[in-house]
């Protein structure tokens, strides 16, 4: 269940960051509305490495379909990768 909390409870802000962990941000509301997010340092660095993988992969799938995709083995040839063939 979210920690909600409404902001004039930073007035104590140790309570309220005593609250923030790993996986439980505290979710602050203004004038009754969710207006702010306190997260762990862990939570905030994972969202961001999140954003940033899905923003290369929708750049190598723009770039697929402007440019045309490869094949597996001129993936392959490009960085010199060995199949064993039996």
């Amino acid at each position: 269940m979210p920690n909600i909390k409404p902001i004039s409870d930073l007035r104590n802000y140790s309570d309220v960051l005593r609250d923030v962990s790993v996986g439980a941000p505290v979710f602050l509301t203004k004038n009754g509305r969710g207006r702010y997010a306190i997260l762990d340092m862990e939570d905030y660095e994972r969202g961001v490495a999140t954003l940033k993988l899905v923003n290369e992969l929708s750049r190598g799938r723009r770039s697929g379909e402007q440019e045309g995709w490869l094949s597996s083995e001129d993936v392959r040839e490009h960085f010199k990768v060995k199949v064993d063939e039996e």
